[in-house]
C-alpha cells in the first residue's frame, strides 16, 4: 500500500513514464479533453460529480509528487483575472503563471509533450492549467 497522497494508478503510471519537459493538463469540467489534448496522452477522467474533484485539489496533490518547472493557464480575452489564478499561485509558489488565450491554450494542450490529461468536475470557468515537469535535482552523497 502506498503511504503518500497520490494513489491513482493511471496517474502514477503516466507520471512515471514522463520526464523533464513533459506536460500535464488539469482541466475543468467544461474543457473538451477528448478533442483538445494530445491524442497520445494518457487521459484520466476524474470528473465524478459537479466540483468533484476540483482542479485545485488535483493540483495540490500533483505539486507534491512532481517538480513543476512552468505553468500555463487559459486566460479570458478581455476582463479581469479569474480568481482561481490566485489559488494556483498559492499552490505553485515561485512559479509565474504564463497566460495563453483560449485557442492558444488548446493548441498547447494538443502538443506531443502533453503526457497526461486529467478531467475534473470543476465548475469554475478558466480553471485549466498546463504544468511542465521540471528536473529532480541529484542528491549529494557524502
Amino acid at each position: 500500500m502506498l503511504t503518500y497522497r497520490l494513489l491513482h494508478p493511471e496517474i502514477l503510471l503516466a507520471l512515471g513514464e514522463a520526464g523533464h519537459g513533459a506536460r500535464v493538463l488539469i482541466a475543468d469540467g467544461n474543457y473538451p479533453v477528448s478533442t483538445h489534448s494530445n491524442p497520445a496522452a494518457r487521459r484520466v477522467f476524474l470528473n465524478l460529480a459537479p466540483d468533484r474533484p476540483r482542479v485545485t485539489e488535483v493540483l495540490e496533490v500533483l505539486a507534491e509528487a512532481i517538480p513543476v518547472e512552468a505553468a500555463h493557464v487559459m486566460s479570458p480575452g478581455l476582463g479581469g483575472e479569474p480568481s482561481i489564478f490566485r489559488e494556483f499561485q498559492v499552490l505553485l509558489p515561485g512559479i509565474e503563471l504564463e497566460r495563453l488565450e483560449r485557442f492558444a491554450f488548446y493548441d498547447a494542450a494538443r502538443e506531443p509533450e502533453v503526457a497526461l490529461a486529467i478531467a475534473t468536475g470543476e465548475r469554475r470557468i478558466y480553471a485549466n492549467i498546463l504544468l511542465t515537469i521540471g528536473v529532480v535535482s541529484p542528491v549529494e552523497r557524502a
